[in-house]
């Protein structure tokens, strides 16, 4: 303990311990995931952040030991501390200057945000010298004037590597390539036992994850395509997922914009044109259906199935709307007549 004391306060971090935890201390090799609650202070007590109230819930901090996360700091003092310890480290200003925007980003994340919003266009250490505001007064004034920090740290879990799923987030180009086959058969599991919403989570999700790759690749590129090759059946599952949801003008986005780079995709056009049936888009479903027969006429008796349900509803809708106003007109009604008193 008074080794790693002395490791610390010599790259200006002192520890205060404030609960022991339990058991050996962790090796902490790359790949490990670490769970942690954590309140970050100025020197004066004035608390800038608190993992237990931030965005009005109680959400700990998750990290991968390894990922060069932006405040390196955390890593180095983490690695000093056994599992459900408590402690304090008063960290120099050399290892704070970054927690601006490593702030800005986690409130963000709170808030729903983009957790990149407002960083688009700059490296972190090019911000540290503009005058470009984090949308937050004290983060500003933090950034203006960086100082030390106090960092009060809850160690809630270790996890070697291997023993978990790694976040999207944290996974390299070649682990996420490897691991869409494996959430896109995971959803049509899902599918196939009537779990929708779970199901579109995956695709979803294996969706973020390519596209997250492709924007490293200028449009058109072979690479570009290739993972927009993968991309596609994915958002044609989730649109089906959508279309058992009811999301209809979000099947047509989607179905609208592969039909646009891909003008023979058979499924595309079928998923349209039943979402455009559903939401009474007659002319266009006739379209899309006429498109689907044009590309693939064995599909023939299913677009007759859809093309009569399309047309009873019509007619259902329209019985029931002349029988809401049926005597809304009638001018054989006799006039009232007027009593005295």
């Amino acid at each position: 303990m008074e080794e790693e004391a002395r490791k610390l306060l010599e790259e200006g971090i002192r520890k205060k311990l404030v609960s022991p935890g339990k058991g050996e201390l962790s090796t902490f090799p790359n790949g490990t995931k670490v769970v942690f609650h954590y309140r970050t202070s100025l020197c004066d007590g004035t608390v800038l952040d608190d993992s237990r109230t931030m965005g009005g819930h109680s959400k700990p901090m998750e990290l991968i030991l390894g990922k060069k996360f932006k405040l390196a700091v955390w890593e180095s003092v983490i690695i000093t501390m056994r599992q459900g310890e408590i402690a304090e480290f008063l960290c120099d200003t050399k290892h704070t200057a970054l927690y601006p925007l490593v702030s800005q980003s986690l409130r963000n994340i709170s808030a729903g945000k983009d957790p990149l919003e407002g960083q688009r266009h700059c490296c972190g250490i090019a911000q540290i010298h503009s005058h470009h505001s984090l949308g937050h007064k004290d983060l500003d004034q933090l950034q203006a004037s960086p100082q030390p920090l106090v960092f009060t740290i809850e160690l809630l879990e270790v996890l070697p590597p291997g023993s978990f799923q790694l976040d999207v987030w944290a996974m390299t180009d070649e682990e996420k390539l490897e691991f869409v086959p494996q959430i896109h058969e995971e959803g049509n599991m899902l599918f196939k036992q009537g779990q929708i919403k779970e199901a579109t989570d995956k695709y979803y999700n294996g969706i973020a994850c390519l596209k997250n790759l492709q924007m490293k690749e200028h449009p058109g590129d072979e690479a570009w395509v290739k993972l927009d090759h993968m991309i596609t059946p994915l958002l044609l599952n989730y649109c089906q997922c959508k279309l058992l949801e009811g999301q209809y003008y979000e099947v047509i986005e989607h179905c609208s914009s592969l039909v646009f780079k891909y003008e023979d995709n058979v499924k595309a056009y079928y998923k349209r044109a039943k979402a455009h049936a559903a939401v009474w888009n007659e002319t266009e479903a006739r379209a899309d259906f006429a498109k689907v027969l044009e590309l693939d006429p064995t599909l023939g008796p299913s677009v007759a199935k859809e093309l009569r349900a399309m047309e009873e509803r019509i007619r259902s809708k329209d019985k029931e709307e002349k029988g809401r106003y049926k005597g809304l007109f009638n001018y054989n009604t006799p006039p009232a007549t007027a009593t005295t008193g």
